[in-house]
């Protein structure tokens, strides 16, 4: 089923909600280990889904955002408080000159859930509000990718945004997924789209 068609069937009476679902693209791998084959993609996306919460580990008080500077460092040491600060915000950044104890004091962390700061998308040389707000732009637009089994599940949209807004999206995530893979569509075994709360879909991406 075409991407546009699945959307109609999956806007119809009967999967309507009491809140606003979100269409998640679900992309079935096959002849992938995924401990072997590190599939691991920042992609960007046209249409913006929401707000991003983002921290950043800077040399100086930011008014753009939450900032944890070189001297907090120490206690978040504490696993409790370090545990609230990583699931408070979907994006970290972070100055390059303190990376080295960003992996020290919070890597064991922010690694395992994917929000640890990275070259591909997190790391500011410069830290000045100008570089700031430019880095916070395209988290905006940013969808980071990691495939922890066989099956990647990506949020593409809200059910309120306009059906061609959540197809760019589609269509860009699985571009991105697809250039990640060893060996690109051959490692694709089927491909579906869904809401929160509906049956998943199968549709063909082309």
């Amino acid at each position: 089923m075409e991407l546009k068609q699945a959307l109609e069937e999956l806007r119809k009476e009967e999967n309507k909600r009491k809140f606003t679902q979100s269409v998640d693209l679900i992309i079935n791998l096959k002849g992938i280990d995924v401990k072997r084959d590190n599939i691991n993609a920042v992609i960007t996306i046209p249409h913006k889904i929401k707000e991003k919460r983002v921290c950043g580990f800077l040399t100086q008080r930011s008014d753009l955002l939450k900032t944890v500077t070189k001297p907090e460092f120490d206690r978040y040491k504490d696993k409790k408080a370090l545990k609230e600060l990583v699931n408070e915000f979907d994006f970290f950044i972070a100055h390059a000159s303190l990376m080295p104890s960003v992996a020290t004091t919070f890597g064991k962390v922010l690694g395992p859930v994917g929000k640890m700061p990275s070259p591909q998308l997190g790391i500011l040389m410069q830290e000045n509000p100008e570089a700031i707000k430019s880095l916070l732009l395209r988290i905006e637009k940013s969808i980071k990718v990691r495939a922890k089994e066989a099956s990647i599940k990506v949020q593409v949209g809200k059910e309120n945004m306009k059906d061609e807004e959540v197809i760019a999206n589609a269509k860009a995530v699985y571009e991105g997924v697809v250039n990640a893979l060893p060996t690109k569509r051959e490692n694709v075994k089927n491909v579906k789209l869904k809401l929160t709360m509906s049956k998943p879909i199968g549709v063909e991406i082309r």
